[in-house]
Formats: C-alpha cells, structure tokens, sequence
C-alpha cells in the first residue's frame, strides 16, 4: 500500500514543477516584450532556440548534397561526352567516305586522261578483287566479253603496262600481272633502242634479258613494250641495275615495274589491238587461255 502512494506523490511533485517551469516560461516572455503579443514572442522563441539548430543541419548536411549534385552533374557530363564521341567518329566515317570518292575520282580522271598510242579502242574497268592468297598474281575486273574483252588483250594503268587479260566470261575477266613468271613482255629499252624480254618473277622486278645486245644498258634507262605481243610504247618500268654487253653472252638485268601494282584499283584494256602471233603462245599455252 506505501508504494502506490509515493507514486501518486511523484506525479504530483512533476506536475507541479511544471506548471511552475511554464509560468516561469510565460512570464519571461511577458518581460521581454512589452507590446508584442504572447504568439510573436512565441514565434520569435522557437526561431531562436531552432535557428542555431538550423544552421548546424545545414552545416553537416550541405557538402552532402553539393556531392549528390556533383555526382549527378558528372553522369550528365559523361552522357554529353559519349554522344560527342559518337557524332565525332560519325564526323570521321564521312570524311574518310569523302577521301576514298574524291580518290577514285582522281584516278578515274587519270586512267581516262591516259593518251593510248594509236589511239586505240579502250574499256575502263574497276578491279573488283585479288587472287585467293598473296601468291597469286591475277587480278579480277568488272568487264568482259560483253564489252568486246577477249583474252591476250593489254591491260594498263595511268603510270604503265599492269598485266594481260587471260579468261573471260561475259561480264568480267581475270588479269595477269607482268609480275607473274608466266607472263613475258616483249620490251625496248629506250635510250639504246634494243630488244629484249623481261618476265615477271613473283613479286620484285622483273628479269630483263637481252640475246643480242651490243650496248650496255644503264640503271634507270626506260623500257617500254616493242609492238610485238603488246602495243608499243607502253611504258614497262626502269632499268635498276647498270649491265654490260658481251659477245656470245645474254644481258641480263632488272626492271622496276612502273604500275604500282599493289595500289591498282581502275584499268584500261586495250580492245583495239591485235598482237603479233608469233610467240604469243608461250604463256597462252601455259594459263589455258591466252
């Protein structure tokens, strides 16, 4: 029974310090403000017991979002960065597409400005593709027989003799480089006016040799096609080695192709000529075609 009534007695003690502490409160406000109202004083109470609270929030709270806030900026920046990134790569595609049109167009103005002699009937062709290895030497065109291709015809570009036609079917055909050892060309070398053969090796130069040859020939002498298997005056290449002629012996030297041949891309087959037979056959026998 002593229990409940010191809790009651507590109770009683707490209530009435309270009521004391809030009339304690009211009667503080009540001196501090003469003419305000009990509500502004209130008012202006909380705000100051607050404020102090306020700013200590904002204080621990502030560096935080300026860092959510930069997190977000940062993945805004990084979006913008990967579109730039893509439009710039678009940008390049277009320009290399650009460069390779304005190449061709070069080289189609070259391979039609080339000078035929004789002016002799020509097709312009694209080479469309290789052979199947690196070992080959054949190229293949978009032309053949229904453009007035047949097999044996020369094929130059706008710096020289590229090769030979050697099959046809009716809408292209195969090359053979001069590089290929089956191919032989029958040659003049220009400052000296003599005859010779030079045939294809692989890749490299060419092998020229000369069975009558009374002149030596120099290194960077011109050698052009003599009229026999190919219209004359197309230039073959240059002379890269400095040979002398000897009695009862072959001159032999080398050329230097003068088509870049790994850089062809369009050709002109000379439909207009038709070769000496006479050893036309040589390598026609040996390709199956011509």
């Amino acid at each position: 029974m002593l229990r409940p009534q010191g809790r009651r007695m507590n109770r009683v003690t707490i209530l009435f310090a309270s009521l004391i502490a809030v009339g304690f409160i009211i009667a503080t406000f009540d001196v501090r403000s003469d003419s305000d109202s009990v509500a502004d004083v209130l008012r202006e109470g909380t705000q100051s017991v607050f404020t102090p609270i306020q700013k200590g929030v904002d204080w621990v709270f502030s560096p935080v979002v300026g860092f959510v806030d930069g997190v977000a900026n940062l993945a805004g920046l990084r979006d913008e960065n990967e579109r730039l990134a893509d439009r710039v790569r678009e940008l390049e595609a277009q320009v290399r597409a650009t460069d390779a049109l304005e190449e061709e167009v070069v080289q189609l103005q070259l391979i039609n400005g080339l000078e035929i002699a004789e002016e002799l009937s020509t097709v312009t062709a694209r080479i469309y593709s290789s052979g199947a290895s690196a070992f080959d030497n054949v190229r293949y065109i978009d032309k053949g027989a229904d453009d007035g291709i047949v097999a044996g015809q020369a094929v130059v570009d706008e710096d020289g003799l590229v090769g030979r036609v050697d099959l046809v079917s009716a809408g292209d055909a195969r090359i053979r480089l001069i590089t290929d050892p089956l191919v032989s060309v029958g040659v003049r070398v220009q400052s000296t006016n003599e005859t010779g053969i030079v045939t294809g090796r692989g890749d490299g130069p060419l092998r020229l040799e000369m069975f009558r040859a009374t002149e030596p020939v120099r290194e960077g002498a011109l050698v052009v096609t003599d009229g026999s298997r190919y219209p004359p005056g197309l230039v073959v290449g240059t002379v890269t080695e400095t040979a002398n002629a000897e009695v009862g012996f072959v001159l032999r030297s080398r050329v230097e192709p003068a088509a870049r041949l790994s850089e062809v891309d369009f050709v002109r087959v000379i439909v207009g000529f038709a070769p000496i037979e006479v050893g036309l056959d040589d390598d026609a026998a040996a390709t199956g075609g011509g």
